[in-house]
């Protein structure tokens, strides 16, 4: 009786011993998350952030009024703005007519709104001014559309005197490639599409499509002259919005004063880089020099593929004129001028205008001529950027998207 009342201790004593365990481990267990804990300190102390889990169910969004509604997936997110985008696409392609030249117009006045303020500023009547910045938009889209009747003119009439030089060069070419072992009959019919007399034609078509031409012009016109009506009420307007939206008059000054600073330096490098390749022609001694100088002008607005345009044809009347050598100095010569003067020089003027890397710029020469056709190519980097400016800069939810398309990668972070 003594044994077993000495033995219930040791007993009692390992039981309590193995039920202590799991309660330290338990202990352990709640007390684990106490160092993520936030410290009570002050009014301003911020909330830990909670763990997210990849096992937990999708965030819960909270409507205005409190009620939780289950987040959409991610893939859903990504297909809803897919289609928003492809919806908005097609209706401005739909639109095209109307909408691109609208928008050229207000490029066009936003351009020479300092000829408004500057007016103003000498006390001049607010209605004379806006007369006078209107008459100069329509005297520079008056030159605009000479120099480019006159150039392309020019250039089609010269091109079309050598016809038979260019057939003979293109017949040449095609024997020397079939003296490689191709098969003669095969190159002709795959470079049929681009025979000389084909280019001839398509230089030619520019010409015959005048009738697109002038409805673009017309709808420009009255453009410029209903948005003049507005613009001596417009900081009165702006003012008003900016006192109850702040927000989109902020993005709205973005969008005009990089509108204005991409015209104006496309403007002055374009004239540099005109006038070069039209001294390096002259040197050279081919003809025209002065068609190619606006030519080359007009071209510079065309982002990405609007040097290879400039390029070719003056590079084709050297070929039939001084030879093979002259034209390969042409191509060399007008290549080095570009890539220094537009690829190094120019994007530190106007990056902070557009403010887009060359990829993103060259995709959206692509899309915006898909929506708004030829014009679409010239106001190609002033759509963008108001895209930007208006959808993208403002909303602290998409910035992230700078970190992809903007040339400074650092927008992204707000």
């Amino acid at each position: 009786m003594s044994q077993d009342h000495h033995d219930a201790p040791e007993v009692d004593e390992t039981a309590a011993e193995s039920s202590k365990a799991p309660q330290r481990a338990e202990a352990t267990t709640v007390a684990e998350p106490e160092p993520a804990a936030a410290p009570a300190a002050g009014p301003d102390a911020l909330p830990a952030p909670s763990a997210h889990l990849h096992d937990e169910t999708p965030p819960q969004d909270v409507g205005a009024e409190g009620v939780h509604r289950p987040g959409l997936p991610r893939l859903g997110m990504v297909a809803i703005v897919i289609a928003a985008i492809a919806v908005s696409l097609w209706l401005l392609q739909s639109l095209s007519s109307t909408v691109a030249p609208m928008f050229l117009a207000l490029n066009l006045l936003i351009a020479a709104y300092p000829i408004y303020t500057g007016l103003t500023r000498i006390k001049a009547p607010k209605i004379l001014a806006a007369v006078v910045t209107m008459l100069a938009v329509f005297v520079l889209l008056m030159l605009g559309i000479g120099a480019i009747v006159w150039s392309v003119t020019q250039v089609v009439t010269v091109l079309t005197q050598y016809s038979d030089q260019f057939v003979t060069m293109y017949t040449s070419a095609i024997d020397w490639l079939a003296q490689f072992g191709l098969d003669q009959e095969g190159l002709l019919n795959s470079l049929k599409t681009i025979s000389p007399s084909s280019v001839i034609d398509f230089a030619g078509g520019i010409l015959s499509s005048t009738s697109a031409a002038s409805g673009i012009v017309a709808v420009m016109v009255v453009g410029v002259v209903f948005m003049t009506m507005d613009i001596p009420s417009m900081q009165e307007r702006l003012g008003i919005t900016h006192r109850q939206h702040p927000g989109l008059t902020d993005s709205i000054s973005a969008v005009t004063s990089g509108v204005r600073r991409y015209w104006v330096v496309t403007t002055l490098f374009g004239l540099i880089v005109a006038l070069i390749n039209g001294g390096i022609i002259a040197v050279l001694g081919v003809s025209l020099p002065l068609v190619w100088i606006v030519l080359t002008f007009i071209t510079n607005y065309i982002p990405n593929i609007g040097f290879v345009i400039g390029l070719v044809p003056p590079a084709l009347l050297a070929l039939v004129e001084k030879g093979p050598v002259t034209a390969l100095i042409v191509v060399i010569a007008f290549s080095v001028v570009n890539f220094i003067l537009q690829s190094l020089i120019q994007p530190k003027f106007t990056g902070d205008a557009v403010g887009i890397t060359p990829v993103i710029s060259f995709i959206s020469l692509l899309v915006w001529a898909w929506v708004f056709g030829p014009l679409g190519a010239l106001i190609a980097l002033p759509a963008t950027l108001t895209v930007k400016a208006l959808l993208i800069d403002p909303d602290p939810k998409l910035r992230w998207v700078n970190a992809f398309i903007s040339n400074d990668p650092k927008t992204a972070e707000g």
